[in-house]
């Protein structure tokens, strides 16, 4: 049976970076604040962050591209706490550096499974869970800059990153009228594992990161989590399907 609970947000991807600056934003808004990613040991230091400030989380190990694993992470949730007011699907790798004629199949099939088949299968089941709440619920997916522009070099992100506005288009037309909103942040460039990853392979990447972002500086994880909280509680309530890009300046240009 279901415990009684305060709201409930789901974040996956929430070992590092922005998924777990966004689960603190959670537990701290009072959320009972469902943490998942494939990384079970830093995911489980997430849970910990969050009970030592005295808030609750709970780390499930979750590959979200695996549709039997979703499923599963799903109907704990179902049965632990019978309800999900708000996820950020956020899970996503970069895969491989290389342009398109030098590029795999195989790292362009993972990246699309993980970024974009992993944020179908995640939405889906929020989806089936919120259209049985009155209340319905709100779902924010982490597309990229990457999904408003190309980047040479990532086609696969980019191609799975722009899919996920997609997704989140058409589920915010779908179901506006159910009181389900879906929206997607579109982060630019963001102190994350990833990034460092990304600059690393570029000689003088991060200077070049620097100098080319309007703000003269790269952002801070719980700058993408400030909006992915406003996005979910009351004070977007008029607000479904949009693609914000949270990027400095970037893609103004």
């Amino acid at each position: 049976m279901a415990e009684p609970v305060a709201p409930v947000a789901l974040v996956t991807g929430a070992a590092s970076g922005i998924g777990r600056q966004t689960a603190y934003a959670f537990a701290r808004r009072g959320y009972v604040t469902v943490v998942t990613d494939v990384d079970e040991d830093a995911g489980l230091r997430t849970e910990a962050g969050i009970a030592a400030e005295e808030f609750r989380a709970f780390f499930m190990r979750c590959d979200v591209s695996d549709e039997e694993e979703v499923r599963t992470l799903f109907d704990t949730i179902d049965e632990r706490f019978g309800k999900l007011d708000a996820a950020f699907n956020n899970a996503g790798i970069e895969g491989r550096q290389a342009s398109i004629a030098d590029g795999t199949v195989d790292n362009f099939d993972r990246v699309i499974a993980v970024n974009l088949r992993g944020v179908w299968l995640c939405m889906r089941e929020e989806i089936r869970m919120m259209l049985r709440q009155p209340k319905g619920g709100a779902i924010v997916n982490c597309s990229s800059v990457a999904g408003l522009i190309g980047l040479p070099n990532i086609s696969a992100y980019v191609a799975s990153k722009h899919g996920v506005v997609g997704l989140t288009r058409t589920a915010a037309l779908k179901y506006a009228r159910h009181n389900i909103r879906v929206n997607a942040v579109c982060p630019g460039a963001i102190e994350t594992p990833m990034l460092e990853r990304y600059m690393a392979a570029v000689e003088g990447g991060r200077d070049t990161m620097v100098e080319i972002e309007p703000m003269g500086r790269i952002g801070r994880p719980e700058e993408i989590a400030s909006a992915v909280l406003w996005l979910c509680c009351g004070e977007a309530s008029f607000t479904t399907g949009q693609a914000i890009a949270i990027d400095g300046g970037w893609t103004a240009k």
